[in-house]
């Protein structure tokens, strides 16, 4: 017999003789058992470790001085592109009105005929064909007692009618279709304007704004400034030989505060709330339909900072981009070298109303009245939220979580089934002892 150690009295996993040891069919069975539950186990446990979900985090919003897109597709069936006039304003003071850079106004057919995409270029209302190049070189058209716009052909003269357009604007002057503008009578301004008034139009593109609280509308007319207040000219609008008018039936097909996450992230979101882009952006794929000219849409929207982190981006908030957000291509703002995304949801509430006041008695609440006035359109209002939400992915559990889990699935499967082998040997042994008698 070899020396007993020093360490014999504290073995915990005392041994028997191998004469001592009994086999079974039942243990066996219970063994195979056994081990093809462990592996099950084991393999649900190294899948839940491979799984990564996505963890919300609240904050407030720190960030000062940053740049937000608003990426916009709205169709209007009953107004046409010359007639629709996109600006923007914020409580900084900055206004950006009749807005062109990243939008484009696509001309549709009218509804009656299907609504379909109509060639842009071949029913363009100034097209460069009827510019006056056939004029004596000295040829100067008058601005009819406006100031000529500063991006003229020839500096200090209109010598087209949009040019004429452009200088009414300049000092709040209404233009109408431009009777008695030599001008727009070369052109045939009034006579295009007419053949398009049954056409449709779709905005789309994007627009950068301070992230500040702000609002952006779709509305008739140039827009200038009348004192303090803001106005569109609205004469060609109303002055329509359309029957019934054009109206501001619309559908917002989409309209979104930031990049689109992608559809990995929304997958990850949660399988108890699978997020779609639809839940970001619940206004996509809205329609309102009214046969009022006069009418008026609001949206009132609240606008929540949202980052994207994927899986293995360095810790914290978003890091912020080298390159000024104006040096940043419209598009490409809040993406992150990373793959971070740096976006925005939103809640909105909708209030429609006729410029004609009154109540609102057809729709059976005789005591809401609205007020007279305003201009027709679609005007979204929208206000920043204090508050941003952090969605970071992570994996469900650590690599020292996931051996833990592995320990205890064979510990605890093997003790189970110890204790029903033993369980069934007693019963057998038993019941075998029984018959002998």
């Amino acid at each position: 017999m070899p020396a007993k150690s020093r360490f014999t009295r504290l073995d915990a996993f005392t041994k028997t003789v191998e004469d001592a040891r009994v086999r079974t069919t039942s243990g066996g069975i219970v063994t195979i058992a056994s081990l093809l539950i462990v592996l099950y186990l084991v393999w649900g446990e190294w899948a839940d470790y491979r799984r990564v979900v996505v963890l919300p985090e609240l904050i407030v919003d720190k960030g000062r001085g940053e740049k937000m897109e608003i990426h916009l597709n709205i169709s209007f069936p009953r107004v046409p592109c010359e007639l629709l006039s996109l600006d923007v304003m914020d409580v900084s003071g900055e206004q950006q009105t009749g807005v062109m850079h990243g939008v484009s106004k696509v001309r549709l057919a009218p509804a009656a005929e299907g609504g379909n995409v109509i060639d842009v270029k071949a029913l363009d209302l100034h097209s460069q064909d009827d510019v006056a190049v056939h004029l004596d070189p000295d040829y100067c058209g008058g601005c009819y007692g406006a100031n000529a716009p500063p991006n003229a052909i020839k500096a200090g003269c209109c010598n087209t009618c949009e040019e004429v357009r452009e200088a009414y604007a300049s000092v709040s002057w209404a233009f109408g279709r431009g009777e008695n503008v030599e001008q727009c009578e070369r052109e045939h301004y009034g006579e295009r304007l007419d053949s398009q008034r049954k056409e449709g139009c779709r905005i789309e593109g994007g627009l950068r704004v301070n992230k500040v609280v702000g609002n952006f509308h779709i509305a008739p007319g140039r827009s200038f400034s009348n004192g303090n207040m803001h106005v569109h000219d609205l004469n060609n609008y109303f002055e329509s030989p359309v029957a019934g008018g054009h109206t501001f039936t619309h559908e917002i097909h989409q309209l979104r505060f930031g990049p689109q996450l992608p559809e990995e992230a929304t997958k990850n979101l949660g399988a108890s709330m699978p997020w779609t882009n639809h839940h970001l952006n619940p206004l996509d794929a809205t329609t309102q339909a009214t046969d009022d000219p006069a009418y008026n849409y609001m949206y009132f929207v609240k606008v929540v900072s949202t980052s994207y982190h994927p899986l293995g981006a360095p810790k914290g908030l978003l890091a912020t981009l080298t390159d000024p957000s104006d040096l940043i291509p419209l598009g490409r703002h809040g993406h992150g070298d990373d793959g971070s995304i740096e976006t925005h949801q939103y809640s909105v509430t909708s209030h429609k109303r006729s410029l004609g006041g009154g109540s609102d008695a057809a729709e059976g609440h005789k005591e809401r009245l609205h007020a007279r006035g305003g201009i027709p359109g679609v005007f979204f209002s929208y206000d920043i939220s204090p508050m941003k939400v952090i969605n970071r992915e992570e994996r469900s559990k650590s690599f020292l979580g996931f051996l833990t889990g592995v320990c205890a699935v064979i510990g605890g499967t093997l003790t189970v089934a110890a204790a029903i082998d033993r369980g069934v040997y007693e019963g057998a042994t038993r019941i075998k002892k029984l018959h002998q008698r």
